[in-house]
């Protein structure tokens, strides 16, 4: 067996996407968006996502145009902490979760969709309809409908270079 310093299945430099990269650098909170019910669910770990200040607020998500996501008329959008790293790489289909991800929490219905138990603050967002594709993505726009905000009992979950980091 070989400990390899860097990823084993990273492109080298000379190939890799610039764009990409940038947006690497900027760094982010890592968010699980979820909708749907009961066996039809769905869910994706995003974290390009702005929070657009106003009355309404309204959430924008970066997504791939294929996700189960652009075609939902609701979603639950809530902020992960550092304790939810595997969960995050199960919905973003980068590890194994044996049964789903689904299974790998507790989970509360809402009339947004399936809400993580634990997550310290999260939003119900209705899908304006709205959608645009930026670049090799969909964009799209939830108008907040409710907010819920509690204690933060770990820290956030941040996606920065192609790994999370603990933020300082």
């Amino acid at each position: 067996m070989t400990i390899h310093s860097e990823h084993p299945f990273l492109e080298p430099e000379s190939e890799r996407d610039p764009g990409r990269r940038l947006r690497g650098r900027l760094g982010g909170a890592v968010t699980l968006w979820t909708a749907g019910s009961g066996r039809d669910r769905t869910g994706l770990t995003i974290s390009s996502v702005m929070i657009a200040h106003g009355d309404p607020a309204h959430v924008l998500g970066l997504v791939d145009p294929e996700s189960d996501l652009a075609g939902a008329d609701t979603a639950v959008v809530q902020l992960l902490e550092w304790s939810h790293r595997d969960l995050a790489d199960a919905f973003a289909g980068v590890a194994p979760a044996p049964g789903g991800p689904f299974r790998m929490g507790t989970w509360e219905e809402s009339e947004w969709g399936p809400v993580l138990q634990g997550v310290s603050a999260w939003a119900g967002v209705r899908f304006t309809g709205s959608t645009a594709e930026v670049g090799w993505s969909l964009l799209l726009d939830g108008v907040v409908e409710h907010v819920s905000l509690s204690e933060e009992t770990s820290p956030p979950l941040v996606h920065r270079r192609g790994r999370y980091v603990r933020p300082a």
